[in-house]
């Protein structure tokens, strides 16, 4: 099947063979797909590496034959988003997120938009805190594992500005007293749900609730990027 002219990024790359690359794209029309560019690597290709960096919108040419792609062409458009220090970080924890929580070939346009509109927001001066608090929750409820935001799981009840909850993957927030580890207020949840910034403390038990999501549809494995950043903030 050849696929023509299809809005996509790079999210992974890595040497194939002696002079191939394998990439790990997120295309609008056929969700995540396996590419392989063949030649870019020799001096002279046709079709040079820095095309296929990430963080810039393409359009790609492709020859579908079962789970791999061969690329047959890539034009960038527009203007690619320049992603350095922290924001550079968040990109490439951006990047193996999408690719650790989806499927190959399984179309999301919406994830799709939501990656396009997540990128400019980490190459602006907004909260890269923020910004990738929204898109774990656009990515998470377009992979079909949405978050429970506005309501109380046990009574179904609004959730309360001013109450304390506990976030239960499999269920949602649950009502928690003062002390309890990992809890966070209702006011929390809903600026999330309502697309809001919250204050410096919410943003911050947001982070550890994600995590714990994101942990849990990992099966309970890690994202490298955590350790990067990790390691990134420690040595400030």
């Amino acid at each position: 099947m050849r696929i023509e002219q299809q809005p996509a990024y790079v999210l992974h790359s890595r040497p194939y063979r002696e002079t191939s690359m394998l990439l790990e794209c997120l295309t609008h029309d056929y969700g995540r797909i396996g590419v392989v560019a063949r030649g870019v690597r020799r001096e002279r290709a046709r079709l040079q590496r820095a095309q296929l960096e990430p963080f810039q919108p393409l359009v790609l040419d492709l020859l579908m034959r079962g789970e791999l792609a061969t690329l047959q062409g890539a034009e960038t458009i527009g203007v690619p988003c320049r992603l350095l220090g922290d924001a550079g970080l968040a990109g490439l924890y951006v990047n193996e997120l999408v690719v650790r929580l989806t499927g190959r070939q399984d179309p999301q346009p919406e994830l799709f938009d939501a990656y396009a509109r997540t990128l400019p927001r980490l190459a602006t001066t907004e909260s890269l805190a923020w910004s990738l608090r929204r898109f774990e929750r656009d990515l998470l409820e377009a992979v079909g594992y949405g978050l429970q935001l506005e309501s109380d799981a046990e009574s179904g009840e609004p959730l309360e500005p001013g109450q304390l909850y506990r976030y239960t993957v499999e269920v949602g927030p649950s009502p928690c007293r003062p002390g309890t580890a990992h809890a966070l207020r209702g006011s929390d949840l809903l600026a999330l749900a309502q697309d809001q910034a919250p204050d410096v403390a919410g943003l911050s038990a947001l982070r550890v609730m994600m995590r714990e999501v994101i942990r849990f549809h990992l099966g309970g494995g890690e994202l490298r990027a955590w350790h990067v950043l990790a390691a990134a903030m420690s040595r400030r």
